[in-house]
């Protein structure tokens, strides 16, 4: 394939990826889901568009039903169990994931955070591979939680894994669209789930089923969509 890499680049499984390759060789490179390394070489292990984060960051688009865990993604759990210092955790992946009472914000032995089974959690995968059960925590690099960490009240739902990714690429156009018609609190899982909350239920659940509403638009349709959302409103 070619070494620069477009919006229009489709990998097959199997197939090298030189263009990561080569970058790899002076910046360091983070592969999402649809990429592994082996040895030297960066393979696709799915067949989709080849996506691109800045700086430096990977994957491939696939409309899988099953969510793939990937260190680095953000994902809504629900708690399910507590097993000794660690909380299973549903992430809607194969295996359940865990994630120990020490990786929240300032939790010591002595001030545990108190999670109880249906807890809703947005959490980052630390690690995940094929032979390890994901880890998760809920701050980042500097111990800090930021948006991470325990979701109440707000309205949860689900939707494809395609536009969970969709929605939380930066500076997204429907997202934008949706902040001005009113405001919102909005966390999304590229496991295909959302939390939403705004100032009252009537506007939570128009917001929400606008959203879903994205599942089958072209960019083009986003702003009659978005207003559509304000004329309902202001019925």
């Amino acid at each position: 394939m070619a070494n620069s890499i477009s919006n229009t680049t489709i990998v097959m499984p199997g197939e090298r990826v030189t263009s990561i390759e080569d970058l790899a060789k002076s910046k360091r490179v983070i592969l999402g889901p649809g990429l592994r390394r082996l040895d030297d070489t960066v393979v696709a292990s799915k067949a989709g568009p080849l996506r691109h984060k800045d700086p430096n960051t990977f994957w491939v688009d696939n409309y899988q039903r099953r969510y793939v865990p990937a260190r680095g993604d953000l994902v809504l759990g629900l708690v399910k169990a507590k097993a000794g210092d660690l909380y299973r955790v549903d992430i809607g992946s194969a295996d359940t994931a865990s994630i120990s009472f020490l990786a929240f914000e300032a939790a010591t032995k002595k001030n545990r955070p108190d999670l109880n089974p249906g807890d809703l959690i947005y959490a980052r995968v630390l690690n995940a591979s094929a032979d390890i059960e994901p880890e998760l925590v809920c701050v980042n690099s500097n111990g800090k939680r930021g948006k991470l960490g325990v979701l109440s009240d707000g309205f949860f739902f689900k939707c494809s894994l395609n536009l969970g990714r969709v929605l939380l690429r930066e500076n997204c156009p429907a997202l934008t669209a949706l902040t001005r018609q009113l405001p919102y609190e909005i966390a999304v899982g590229v496991n295909g789930r959302i939390w939403l909350k705004a100032r009252s239920m009537r506007e939570t659940m128009a917001l929400s089923n606008s959203i879903l509403s994205l599942e089958q638009t072209n960019y083009s349709q986003i702003d009659r969509i978005c207003g559509d959302l304000g004329e309902v409103l202001q019925e």
